[in-house]
């Protein structure tokens, strides 16, 4: 008998191998998928917040790292690392950070916008069509100060520049403190306090030191933040600022004028030329300044908002998607801004007669006077740079701003 081949001892033969056709989206675990893309969204995105970031500090940091510049001796400067410990140090509930950024806003122009730390998430925001008041004699003491939407904490890292919002750049930046809102007394010639208001009055006796003390452990004991809070909503806030551009002992008043207080949003109105005002300081107005001194307040022809990108929620709740507008800050209420003088150190000197001349304290004490002279000469505290030269870094070409912005000298 025949032995049987070896090709059919197999109880089945293997089938022949297919030939797999290309199919789009086929998968073959013998492939290592492409990884995901790692790139950072831009700057405008995210000011813009439509890129979400989870390291907000770390993201800023790292971008203005790169775009910092040598600058000349003078100029006052944060290094990046003393800028990313000081964010860093008030992000908490009891946090008490500032920033003042100098804004080019193609339809608004240039101003500077304040903003303050009053929670870990939120900031209350004004902006000074002029910039802060820093030469004690000038006769427009004053600045309006026109209450903006609530903005995150992390806006305060901002530093950018695009064609729709204009060049942000990092004035100065800090810490405040509220000092308390002096209460009416008399001297010995029985004047009143160069530290009152005619608003303000004693609700205790005089005399009664142990209730006065313990208005005072009172205060003291409380965190900056909430001082922040209750003197907003008392409409009267006495602030002294701390950063590197800003003299030492620097004060400030932000007053809310009677007529704003009940003042609710409205629609934007057509723009109109208004002249600019002069007018005698009522009672009402006097801080720590004689009641005979005149005032130059400045007019704006249009209510300054440069919040273009706000939706429903953010018009019906004042504040930016992820902060919180739980202080009852109301949209383009107009905040009157005065120069603490007595408070940021300065004296008056009587030595030639008539009203006399505010000076510096003795043997440099006290706040130096200054002025705000604008986008072409002022650099960020934070990567030294002037505002067209972050508008070039962020690829902001020919940009043209609104003009005719003119820094108050006297």
């Amino acid at each position: 008998m025949m032995a049987v081949p070896s090709s059919l001892a197999r109880d089945i033969s293997p089938p022949p191998p297919l030939k797999r056709r290309k199919t789009s989206g086929t998968f073959s675990p013998n492939i290592t998928p492409e990884p995901v893309s790692s790139v950072k969204p831009t700057l405008a995105a995210v000011e813009a917040g439509k890129a979400k970031i989870d390291d907000h500090l770390a993201y800023f940091k790292d971008h203005l790292s790169k775009a910092s510049r040598e600058t000349t001796k003078g100029v006052a400067r944060l290094s990046i690392n003393e800028f990313a410990a000081l964010y860093h140090n008030n992000q908490h509930q009891h946090g008490h950070h500032f920033v003042i950024h100098q804004h080019n806003h193609p339809r608004a122009g240039v101003h500077y916008d304040l903003r303050l730390q009053f929670s870990e998430s939120s900031s209350m925001s004004f902006a000074v069509p002029k910039g802060l008041p820093g030469n004690p004699n000038s006769r427009s003491i004053g600045r309006m100060a026109i209450e903006t939407r609530v903005h995150n904490y992390w806006n305060h890292l901002i530093e950018s520049a695009s064609y729709k919002t204009g060049s942000l750049l990092i004035w100065d930046t800090g810490t405040y403190e509220v000092l308390p809102r002096k209460h009416q007394g008399r001297n010995k010639k029985g004047m009143p306090s160069p530290q009152t208001t005619d608003e303000e009055h004693s609700e205790s006796d005089p005399g009664d030191e142990e209730a006065k003390t313990s208005i005072r452990t009172q205060s003291e004991e409380k965190h900056e933040n909430e001082k922040l809070i209750e003197a907003f909503k008392s409409r009267y806030i006495r602030l002294r600022l701390h950063g590197p551009r800003l003299p030492r002992g620097y004060t400030i008043i932000l007053r809310l004028p009677s007529n704003e207080i009940i003042k609710r949003p409205t629609a934007r109105r057509k723009r109109r030329q208004k002249p600019s005002v002069t007018r005698q300081r009522s009672p009402a107005d006097s801080d720590n300044d004689s009641n005979d001194e005149v005032i130059q307040e400045e007019e704006v022809d249009d209510d300054l908002d440069t919040d273009t990108d706000e939706d429903t929620q953010t018009r019906a709740t004042n504040a930016y998607p992820g902060s919180m507008n739980d202080i009852g800050s109301v949209h383009q209420r107009h905040w009157f801004m005065q120069l603490d003088r007595h408070n940021s150190g300065f004296l008056l000197d009587r030595a030639d007669g008539g009203k006399g001349r505010w000076i510096q304290g003795k043997d440099g004490n006290g706040c130096a006077a200054f002025l705000v002279r604008g986008r072409d000469h002022e650099r960020s505290v934070v990567t030294g740079r002037l505002a067209r030269e972050v508008e070039s870094d962020e690829g902001v070409e020919g940009f043209v701003g609104r003009g005719g912005w003119v820094g108050i000298e006297y």
